[in-house]
């Protein structure tokens, strides 16, 4: 009885939502230096449409562009969403999904969304684990998978400074012994500072890189709300990236108003940090596009009280007209809702024309945007100057059939310092490797 109630509420609030609105403008009229921004376009039920995630037919994979190939380059992990490569070109897959948040599902619109999340394929507990995987032959294969680290509370982000493995947990940040070639890690770990997170946990990764000259890290926060509706009491540290002194464990907040910054890459020619952030959902199916953007030291970005700058959102009570007035415009929109996590360069020579140069991003895809937006791996090019200079391109979709199923989700994107590209898809739980065509 209670699971024919569920089923009709689902089914009651989809046909709602069926009725309402849908998007007026393409996905690439939201990218871009200059995106289209509609007026806001509220409905009384959130857009909700999701692909439904069924895993990979037998023989499956994604479309990768001309000129190179896509092939599994691990199979059968447990929801991977975040790579990293260490030195000797071994490959740390956090194996994760959110902890329990039983305050981030109350109510009507927390049982809708829990529900939603599962259907999309985030409901599976979380492995809390990191996996090591080794292509020691370099043919595009990882022929040896072991457990790198165990018993995490929901890793995200991983860094490697010197002899030390840096962890980011949804609560805190770790720090780890680690000798080079390393299968496994029994340290217990250190914890180097405290995260917010704790049962009102509404965006759960947090990321973590290292300066180029190794003596800070920068750690992403996501906020625990859509727009500040449970209280800017409870954003106290998020909707930011922090600096982390992993010496002494002071932190401060590096940059702010950014709603869910994932992705975290430094930009080859101008050696700026760059960010990929989420933006707000629930004012239409065109609005507000998520975006990659250079981050500045003290820079606000506008979230919850305004996007793109001076763009106010009625939503948020009290509104701060100081705050909406230092808001920094980001450097370049990559479609409305496409939930854009993925962040890494790549430089010439690990892909072929138009992928020579610029920024890949992991778009996991959209639940707030009719038709869908992302599942695919988007490609920015890059100028010698170090910004975005041209249209994006796709270089890996088809994650999602003709009947409108999630075969697959891309999140985590890196290169793999031997000519190819590593994709970490947590529906289908494969990491991808793309390369050049006949390598």
């Amino acid at each position: 009885m209670a699971q024919m109630r569920i089923g009709l509420l689902i089914a009651l609030t989809t046909s709602l939502v069926a009725c309402g609105e849908s998007a007026r403008l393409q996905v690439s009229d939201g990218m871009g230096a200059t995106p289209e921004l509609p007026a806001p376009n509220k409905t009384l039920i959130p857009t909700v449409n999701i692909a439904p995630a069924i895993g990979w037919p037998a023989g499956g994979k994604p479309v990768a562009a001309k000129g190179t190939q896509v092939k599994a380059f691990a199979e059968g992990l447990d929801h991977p969403r975040w790579l990293y490569v260490l030195p000797n070109g071994d490959v740390l897959v956090a194996e994760t999904n959110a902890p329990p948040k039983p305050d981030d599902s109350q109510g009507i619109k927390g049982w809708i969304a829990e529900k939603v999340m599962k259907r999309a394929g985030a409901g599976v507990p979380s492995a809390n684990r990191i996996t090591l995987l080794r292509d020691a032959d370099h043919d595009g294969v990882a022929e040896m998978r072991v457990p790198f680290i165990e018993n995490l509370n929901s890793p995200f982000g991983m860094a490697l400074v010197g002899n030390t493995l840096y962890v980011a947990d949804t609560d805190k940040l770790l720090r780890f012994a680690y000798t080079e070639g390393a299968m496994q890690l029994r340290d217990p770990g250190q914890k180097v500072v405290d995260l917010p997170g704790g049962p009102l946990n509404h965006h759960w990764t947090k990321n973590v890189i290292v300066s180029p000259d190794g003596s800070k890290l920068y750690v992403t926060v996501g906020s625990n709300s859509n727009v500040g509706e449970n209280g800017l009491d409870q954003e106290r540290g998020r909707a930011a990236i922090w600096e982390v002194d992993p010496a002494s464990g002071r932190q401060r907040l590096f940059a702010t108003g950014l709603r869910n910054p994932n992705g975290l890459a430094w930009e080859p020619h101008s050696g700026a940090l760059w960010t990929a952030v989420n933006e707000r959902d629930e004012i239409g199916s065109d609005l507000v596009p998520d975006y990659i953007t250079s981050v500045k030291d003290g820079g606000f970005y506008g979230w919850p009280y305004s996007y793109y700058g001076q763009h106010v959102d009625a939503r948020v009570d009290p509104q701060d007209p100081a705050k909406v007035a230092s808001a920094l415009v980001p450097d370049f929109a990559v479609g409305p809702h496409t939930a854009s996590l993925g962040l890494t360069f790549i430089t010439p020579g690990t892909l072929p024309a138009p992928f020579n140069q610029g920024a890949l991003i992991g778009q996991h895809g959209s639940w707030n945007r009719k038709p869908l937006s992302g599942y695919k791996v988007l490609f920015v090019p890059f100028d010698d100057s170090g910004k975005p200079n041209g249209q994006p391109v796709d270089l890996l979709g088809g994650f999602v059939n003709d009947e409108g199923k999630a075969m697959g989700r891309p999140v985590g994107v890196v290169a793999d310092g031997h000519g190819g590209v590593l994709v970490a898809d947590d529906v289908g739980n494969v990491v991808w490797r793309v390369a050049k065509t006949g390598q």
